[in-house]
């Protein structure tokens, strides 16, 4: 519940927190990005970490460092401290998100879809009530205990997984489980990832919803409020886009294991997305939530990328290389689109049209690549053949 409420939770809150530290867009902008690029840096470094103390110890190292910076973050008065504190709570968020596949692909047994579909409808109910943080709190530091608010479920996820990191010790499915090299041969490298077309397009595929998702996180309140909708209701339209996604964690699990198909599924799912930014560039206030609820169902993208990570993966090993392969390097979308949205955006005389466009774009492109990462292909046989 807590690995995308300390994401989420900051949008509605976003201006009032510039306005303390006395911040430009820039800020802003860097700030939102911090989720890709720490997503890039932890992402790469968590299967290292995973090999070496296993996969449940590393998944309670990134809660640990989650609750540490949500437990802070709300209390600092400048905007660095306030930034190295964010960044322990999205380090911590990349190591959970990048190892739970492949901890659900090593201990779910007949349970893996099961499991894969609670994950991954946690995670949109994550992001659906990260947002409602704000609506309880008001004036001037009232962002303060709305960011905090999320402190005692990290609290909990870190008991709870102390308790199964205890259990299960030591668990990663190292190269042992895998057939040795005949005596006097050199055991063969595993092929890169990169010789593998499936694993390149759920990379790419991955990268454009994550960033869609990331700026919708952190600036969809805003272009909101800059249209003339209130907090609150910026803060709900976020919340039923989250809300929607727990609706995509429950369907596209299953449905990825038992559809032939998903090209369809994939391309309808971004045509949702280019709808739902269609309706708040046209019109903004008039049909917010509904245009919000259209967005989310763009926002299915998301738990039908974390699932393909499974689904498109044989052995466990494949599993947590692929999801270490597609979550950093397809995070460096959401580390530059954000960027660049904070170096447009200028609070003072907002114009959000021409960025709404170029979200259009990249979701006509995220159904494209999308419907080919959606092909019945394996990543374990592309590489098999390298």
């Amino acid at each position: 519940m807590n690995l995308r409420a300390g994401i989420a939770g900051l949008g509605p809150v976003l201006g009032d927190v510039l306005a303390s530290f006395n911040a430009s867009g820039n800020l802003a902008g860097i700030i939102t990005a911090m989720p890709g690029a720490f997503f890039a840096v932890m992402g790469l470094s968590a299967v290292p970490i995973a090999r070496r103390v296993g996969l449940s110890r590393t998944l309670w190292l990134g809660m640990a460092m989650t609750l540490i910076g949500t437990a802070f973050r709300p209390w600092v008065n400048s905007a660095w401290p306030f930034m190295a504190l964010t960044a322990f709570v999205v380090a911590g968020i990349a190591l959970s998100n990048v190892l739970l596949p492949a901890w659900i692909k090593l201990h779910g047994g007949r349970n893996i879809v099961t499991l894969m579909t609670l994950n991954t409808t946690l995670l949109g109910a994550s992001g659906a009530v990260g947002p409602l943080s704000a609506l309880f709190v008001d004036g001037d530091d009232g962002w303060r205990h709305a960011l905090f608010f999320w402190v005692w479920i990290a609290i909990a996820q870190v008991a709870v997984w102390a308790i199964v990191a205890l259990r299960t010790g030591f668990d990663f499915p190292d190269s042992a489980q895998q057939p040795e090299a005949e005596p006097g041969k050199k055991k063969r490298r595993p092929a890169s990832l990169f010789s593998s077309p499936t694993a390149i397009f759920l990379m790419v595929f991955f990268g454009l919803q994550s960033m869609n998702a990331y700026i919708q996180m952190g600036f969809l309140p805003q272009i909101l409020i800059d249209a003339g909708t209130s907090q609150a209701k910026a803060s709900i339209a976020l919340a039923v886009v989250g809300a929607m996604n727990i609706l995509g964690g429950i369907v596209m699990p299953p449905l990825i294991d038992k559809v032939a198909s998903l090209a369809p599924y994939i391309l309808a799912i971004a045509g949702f997305a280019v709808i739902g930014y269609l309706g708040i560039l046209l019109a903004p206030t008039s049909g917010t939530l509904i245009w919000s609820a259209i967005l989310g169902l763009g926002g299915w993208a998301f738990p039908g990328a974390l699932a393909l990570i499974v689904a498109r993966s044989r052995e466990p090993e494949v599993t947590a290389r692929l999801s270490g392969f597609v979550q950093p390097v397809g995070y460096l979308f959401p580390m530059v689109g954000p960027l660049i949205v904070g170096a447009v955006y200028t609070p003072q005389a907002p114009n959000w049209a021409g960025i709404i466009i170029a979200l259009i774009i990249a979701s006509v492109i995220q159904g494209l690549v999308g419907a080919r990462a959606a092909r019945r292909f394996f990543v374990d046989d592309e590489l098999a053949r390298r």
